[in-house]
């Protein structure tokens, strides 16, 4: 379920033309993802870390930049916690760097932009570094990335 739910979600985040019931039903998904992940006999740190990215994310482009900043900071503190890595780390900046844009913080989502892309350029999976930076350099930034 928490898989099924997480696909509805991104493709919602893509419809290029969502109204307000499409947002609406975005945000549910995510977080009901999420709350199944967690429900999951399968559920790992990494799990619930992706899902608070992809509120974050959710937040973010619904120019929410509160919650999108709280579920950034939640994503973060998981990653720290678990000391994960890689493709992980560079996505955990990146969320916070999306969340400092859709509050209109240039300052902050810069540090955080730079230190994604950073982190990002560590990736060791050629795949998943394509992946990241084709996710980094997305819209909406919200005037802050020049």
């Amino acid at each position: 379920m928490g898989i099924e739910l997480n696909i509805q979600t991104w493709n919602l985040l893509d419809k290029v033309d969502r109204n307000e019931n499409d947002d609406r039903r975005m945000v549910y998904f995510a977080k009901a993802s999420l709350y199944h992940w967690k429900k999951s006999p399968h559920s790992k740190p990494v799990n619930q870390q992706r899902g608070e990215w992809l509120i974050s994310r959710i937040y973010a482009t619904l120019k929410q930049g509160g919650k999108s900043l709280e579920h950034a900071n939640t994503c973060m503190d998981i990653t720290e916690e678990e000391s994960l890595k890689d493709f992980d780390l560079a996505y955990a900046y990146e969320c916070k760097a999306r969340a400092f844009a859709s509050l209109g913080d240039s300052e902050k989502m810069n540090d955080c932009f730079v230190k994604a892309k950073d982190f990002g350029e560590q990736i060791e999976s050629e795949k998943d570094r394509k992946i990241f930076f084709n996710d980094l350099y997305k819209d909406p930034w919200y005037e802050c990335l020049k």
